[in-house]
């Protein structure tokens, strides 16, 4: 099953986000920050961006350890995706989403909605053009011109952003549609294909067959993607809760990082069982969205940040895909901020 469905750039997440608003009238009260602190925050749902894959690494290890109990949930249900979460975060069905710039984005400026980026989980997204070594072999933008690339309709406006940000017009090269499945790529119907460096770029390598990668984010488009959003009601109501949350969320991930293994395990042994994941495989994309998990910003500031820098080049790839908004639109990281001035010590993941 593929991760693109899950990424509804402009049209379908504005719809997501219209039904959301409509149903956030009648959804049920917060919780709030008054709560007893003897009983805790009670149960939570958060709903993840895709399948129960090795991809949560972080929030498998924070519940099976126990952080989320520490922290003072009760139940914490993770719902799988495909999803943006945008809609469900309106209606009430959902705490806290993970999802991407891109989607909460467009669903800011194409409706209004009014949610918000907390944090991230990857400081880089994990989009690239796939190319065969011994075919395509697209390394530069500029290999893009006169190939024929395949794209799936949910990424085509993130796909020319792409193209835009390298002064490529997409009379240059032919865009062919496909699904999700990379076939065509290893057929020989396209030079390149929209993929995951993180899913099926590994599933092509794999099969024992060199590869070629184009990351977006090397390549004019580092936006952040995984992200913590909430809605503005959630930050105004119970930030307490939110910040309790992130501390699980960042003492699952120091571990996920630090054992790739683990949460590989986790994900083929109790979440995502019924997938059957391949153990190969599950354990490379761990190892592979790691990468994407920490950076200098980080290893300074700790897990989840977002530096004032990174939110101003992720903007800027949101308007290369159309999408005008400015970050304090999109980002409130004054809880993260709280949660590392209280908790010193979470800084150091890598210690």
């Amino acid at each position: 099953m593929s991760r693109f469905s899950r990424t509804r750039i402009i049209t379908a997440v504005a719809a997501a986000a219209l039904t959301g608003l409509a149903l956030s009238a009648c959804a049920g009260g917060s919780t709030g920050d008054t709560a007893d602190d003897a009983e805790g925050f009670g149960d939570l749902t958060l709903q993840l961006s895709w399948i129960k894959n090795e991809e949560f690494a972080g929030e498998y290890i924070a519940d099976s350890e126990g952080y989320f109990d520490e922290a003072g949930f009760g139940e914490v249900t993770l719902v799988p995706g495909p999803s943006t979460g945008v809609a469900e975060l309106l209606s009430g069905s959902a705490d806290i989403a993970l999802s991407d710039s891109v989607a909460v984005g467009s669903a800011i400026a194409s409706e209004g909605a009014p949610v918000k980026i907390i944090g991230a989980t990857f400081q880089a997204n994990p989009f690239t053009v796939l190319s065969l070594a011994d075919g395509g072999d697209i390394a530069t933008p500029e290999d893009l011109i006169g190939k024929r690339i395949g794209v799936q309709d949910s990424n085509l406006a993130l796909f020319n952003a792409l193209l835009a940000a390298n002064d490529i017009d997409p009379s240059e090269l032919t865009i062919v549609p496909v699904q999700y499945d990379p076939a065509p790529l290893t057929n020989g119907e396209v030079d390149g294909f929209v993929a995951y460096i993180t899913n099926e770029a590994i599933t092509v390598e794999m099969a024992g067959i060199p590869t070629t990668n184009l990351p977006f984010a090397d390549n004019g488009l580092p936006f952040v993607a995984e992200t913590v959003t909430v809605t503005d009601e959630k930050i105004a109501n119970d930030r307490e809760l939110l910040k309790a949350f992130l501390v699980a969320e960042i003492k699952g991930w120091t571990e996920a990082i630090a054992d790739p293994q683990k949460g590989a395990d986790l994900a083929l042994e109790e979440y995502g069982t019924e997938l059957d994941l391949d153990p190969a495989k599950t354990l490379a994309g761990s190892e592979a969205q790691n990468l994407l998990v920490v950076s200098d910003e980080t290893a300074e500031n700790g897990l989840f940040t977002i530096s004032e820098a990174l939110q101003a080049t992720t903007i800027a790839s949101l308007a290369g895909a159309g999408i005008d908004i400015e970050a304090a639109d999109i980002f409130d990281l004054s809880l993260l901020a709280e949660v590392y001035e209280e908790n010193p010590e979470l800084i150091a993941y890598a210690g």
